[in-house]
């Protein structure tokens, strides 16, 4: 069931990157949403069980379960924290059967007092993400009767550190301007691969399972496909040719192959990259059909039986999400909520050696993946990385 579910919250990942098709910085999650919809999903009849189901990628009965053991991996995350809340006014009626599948502690109230509950929401999403995200996106407490919330935050440091210095792309978007650059060698030549000449993906290895891949396509190319592409990429569902099997010259997008003469023996392979800080919010019913949303959304009639006896309608589902990429390491936080409402130097050279230098000097793509599941924890792209001098945290 765990690849299976891996699979279904990838799948979603990739429909919302190409449906997002950023053209500035941005970043999401799909796994922060994807139990959220399943959850709610098990509690659904109808129409709005149905757009839920294609949706999440399986039945709500499978999807249930799949929230919960997906909940309780994420603690099996080196570096991730997970956490998941429920909130409801008083005398809002839960089902047992739908109330029992909540993990422990999850349950709190709402006054129905703004402040109070604005509060003690954003204390939640705060702590919940060691105060990467402050404030809890749910735009109107006062009118929720139920929110239902994820938070997600990872933390990824760096197996082998970058390397700080000034950068200045000579060409495209950023060209003149001065980046907080990052480099680092390695003789993992395998660590960057092309796809069919019009991808490239490098894979940032990490201390905790996590890698983060960076991705650059074809100049024109659109954001959002490229993310999905190299999704597709980091999965091994399409082919990528290995830095040690690539031709001399240009091989791909930022990358150059050439032959150096090195002080040692072994191959080099260079990344010359940029740090980024990014941060999103997203009203998820701005694409409520993605989601499994625009018949859960009509306050019209009541859509979720098997959750309240009360009749109960979504009145928002947001996202709000951070990530930073810097010299050290990765992090990334997400926060997403459903309330419901009524209705390195040169050596000296003694050996001839293969050398592949990439550079990410233009808008690219990011993904954290957890390295034994494959599961994306966070995906996003970077239109405007971090001015020279930017502190990193």
């Amino acid at each position: 069931m765990w690849m299976q579910t891996v699979g279904a919250v990838n799948a979603l990942t990739t429909r919302w990157a190409r449906a997002l098709d950023p053209r500035g910085n941005t970043v999401f999650t799909a796994a922060g949403l994807w139990p959220l919809l399943a959850l709610l999903a098990d509690g659904a009849v109808g129409r709005t069980r149905d757009e839920l189901q294609e949706a999440l990628g399986m039945s709500a009965t499978q999807a249930a379960g799949a929230a919960r053991e997906l909940l309780s991996g994420f603690g099996s995350i080196g570096g991730l924290s997970a956490a998941l809340g429920l909130w409801t006014q008083a005398g809002l009626p839960l089902e047992d059967r739908w109330a029992a599948g909540l993990p422990a502690g999850t349950r709190g109230r709402l006054t129905g007092d703004p402040a109070t509950d604005r509060a003690a929401l954003d204390r939640w999403a705060a702590e919940r993400t060691g105060g990467l995200i402050e404030t809890m996106p749910v735009a109107d407490p006062a009118r929720a009767l139920l929110v239902l919330a994820s938070a997600l935050a990872l933390k990824v440091t760096w197996r082998h550190p970058f390397t700080e210095h000034p950068e200045q792309p000579a060409t495209g978007p950023w060209a003149g301007r001065r980046l907080q650059g990052l480099s680092r060698y390695s003789a993992r030549l395998d660590r960057v691969g092309v796809v069919a000449g019009a991808l490239t993906l490098y894979q940032v290895g990490g201390d905790s399972g996590t890698d983060v891949y960076l991705v650059l396509g074809a100049e024109q190319a659109a954001p959002g496909e490229v993310l999905a592409q190299g999704m597709a990429a980091a999965a091994r569902a399409v082919p990528a040719v290995p830095g040690t099997q690539l031709p001399d010259g240009a091989a791909g997008p930022g990358v150059r192959v050439t032959t150096v003469e090195s002080a040692r023996p072994e191959p080099v392979l260079g990344l010359s990259t940029v740090a980024f800080s990014v941060a999103a919010e997203h009203d998820l019913l701005e694409r409520a059909p993605l989601f499994g949303l625009a018949e859960a959304a009509r306050a019209s009639t009541g859509h979720f039986p098997g959750v309240s006896s009360r009749p109960l309608a979504v009145g928002e589902a947001r996202q709000s999400a951070v990530a930073a990429f810097h010299a050290r390491g990765f992090e990334a936080a997400a926060v997403t909520t459903i309330a419901m409402q009524p209705g390195g130097a040169p050596p000296a050279r003694r050996h001839r050696v293969r050398r592949v230098d990439v550079r990410f000097d233009r808008p690219f793509g990011f993904l954290s993946v957890h390295r034994a599941s494959g599961l994306v924890l966070a995906a996003g792209w970077v239109a405007d990385p971090e001015p020279l001098g930017r502190t990193a945290p």
